[in-house]
């Protein structure tokens, strides 16, 4: 039943983390500052790299103004150029000494963006960078009554800390140049490819698992019943094989329970929350990657996973599990341990793939009823809480959470992650476990009710389903990149994927009743077709 438990919670978890495929915002889109003539530039991020007295040193990350010249993208076209202090340091009025080509570094306030912009070039100043007073960057924008903004040199602003960093250099009288860029990111990334096939694969994955575990109770149910044996097999409610069967009202409450558990993650969302989550990620991680590695271990050390020993607390547990756990404890521990490191990431996805399909192995849809409360639920609240949370909490809680905004952690452990290695923005690709395990739940489904009707993988619905799944994750990404990066709730397009192709096949096929109410083809009992009178010889006429 630990496992069961531990299915149950990290269902919870999942569910909470549903649409979390984001990506880093480079371009920003803002309809509360409009657009005008001379102020037309959209936000964009921009590298500063910085040379103290000839050598390499420091790179910083602001943001472009939205008036001034476009920034360039490419590295080899931008100018290493020598950067000044400001006098007076905020540039609302005339600097005192002629620039002479120089960029000028101030400080944010008492005047204008455009303002100190225009004194800067009126100096002879060929860009300007503006410290901003908080650790967090700001959009440059224009005033509405502006008129004036004929602005020719680039304006680009940090944050306070690379800021003051550059101000130190360069109150110390060292020599300092900086180049300015924004480069563009590559047209297909190759971390959304590995992390499309790491999904795919762990719902292949975990699908034949359940239907092969399926297989394996409905063989022993025939066979005992094929015997004439008098057995009673609680098969509905999976108590007997520590499996777990969804029905209408729990995939409701999944949805709500996972509704007041974000919530929870986004009010209470701070260092020791967070330490908190991945004792638990940890918990689950070792219970996934243990159960995982016992079925595949059993083939070849039979004997050991068929002998058990009683445990306190535990109850009986195999040899196998046994020799096995300290591993799994070992292998988390240092992961936890060690997840700030930049290899750690691999850690992450080998105990979040393995919590997925085991909670897949353990946790079923019954019939595609369940199967379309529980995904359209998912669905919608996907979309509320990635978009229409907006309005009440002025950001998207979904992504705020996903990504650990409020916190020193580069996310919460939920997710499935794979740093951009080709990107010269770096960061990571990421996806939640939700938009994993709930569309892998209705898969699994499909496979199991293919293997029981003896459905090829042509005629049956295993086939079909995984194509939707992979196509709906795929237009999660092409939007994903039309977004430029911002983050999108992928249940919106995998959900009408997944639940549409198995709805139309069954429709097509004149399977959906069974499909919808059943969830299994229909059986004959071998037990009963013995016990059914045998029609009498008539007998011979002489």
């Amino acid at each position: 039943m630990a496992a069961a438990t531990a299915a149950v919670f990290a269902l919870l978890m999942a569910s909470a983390l549903a649409g979390a495929a984001a990506g880093g915002d480079i371009v920003h889109h803002d309809d509360e500052a409009p657009k005008i003539p001379g102020c037309s530039n959209d936000f964009i991020l921009v590298k500063v790299q910085s040379w103290v007295n000839g050598k390499e040193d420091d790179e910083y990350v602001g943001v472009g103004a939205r008036f001034g010249p476009q920034i360039v993208s490419k590295e080899k076209h931008a100018n290493r150029t020598r950067l000044m202090l400001a006098d007076p340091i905020d540039c609302c009025t005339s600097p005192k000494e002629k620039v002479s080509g120089d960029i000028l570094l101030v400080q944010r306030g008492k005047c204008k963006f455009t303002k100190k912009a225009k004194f800067a070039e009126a100096a002879g100043a060929s860009g300007i960078i503006i410290i901003n007073h908080v650790h967090e960057l700001y959009k440059m924008v224009c005033e509405k009554n502006e008129t004036d903004l004929d602005i020719n040199i680039p304006a680009v602003l940090l944050p306070r800390d690379a800021g003051f960093a550059l101000h130190t250099v360069l109150t110390s009288g060292n020599s300092v140049s900086v180049q300015q860029y924004s480069p563009d990111r590559p047209v297909v990334d190759t971390a959304e490819v590995f992390l499309w096939l790491m999904a795919v694969g762990t719902v292949l994955c975990a699908s034949y698992w359940s239907a092969w575990s399926a297989r394996e109770a409905l063989c022993e149910q025939e066979k005992l019943l094929k015997d004439g044996r008098e057995v009673l097999l609680n098969v509905e409610n999976g108590s007997s094989s520590g499996m777990i069967d969804i029905n209408v009202a729990s995939a409701i409450m999944f949805v709500v329970v996972a509704s007041c558990f974000l919530i929870m993650l986004y009010k209470m969302m701070s260092s020791w929350f967070v330490e908190l989550l991945v004792v638990i990620f940890c918990v689950g991680g070792v219970e996934g990657l243990q159960t995982c590695l016992v079925a595949l271990l059993s083939r070849w050390f039979r004997a050991a996973s068929e002998s058990f020993f009683k445990v306190p607390f535990f109850g009986a547990v195999s040899y196998l599990t046994l020799a096995v756990s300290p591993f799994c404890i070992v292998f988390a521990v240092l992961w936890a341990v060690h997840r700030h490191f930049t290899y750690a990431w691999i850690g992450q996805d080998i105990l979040g793939i393995a919590l997925i399909i085991t909670v897949i192995q353990i946790v079923r849809v019954p019939n595609l009823k369940v199967g379309s409360v529980l995904l359209s639920c998912a669905f919608f609240y996907d979309i509320f809480w990635v978009f229409v949370s907006k309005r009440w909490f002025h950001e998207s809680v979904m992504i705020v959470v996903a990504r650990g905004d409020k916190t020193d952690e580069d996310g919460v452990p939920m997710l499935l992650k794979i740093p951009r290695m080709f990107d010269p923005w770096g960061g990571y690709s990421i996806i939640g476990f939700g938009d994993i395990l709930l569309p892998g739940l209705l898969v699994a489904f499909a496979l199991r009710y293919d293997w029981a009707a003896k459905k090829s993988l042509q005629t049956g619905y295993f086939l079909w389903s995984m194509v939707a799944y992979g196509s709906g994750l795929l237009i999660t990404y092409v939007a994903l990149n039309l977004m430029d990066g911002h983050g999108q709730p992928a249940l919106l397009y995998i959900v009408p994927f997944t639940l549409g192709a198995l709805i139309s096949l069954g429709w097509k096929r004149g399977e959906l009743w069974n499909l919808w109410s059943k969830g299994e083809p229909e059986r004959v009992c071998p037990h009963h077709m013995h016990m059914q009178p045998q029609p009498k010889t008539p007998p011979l006429v002489q």
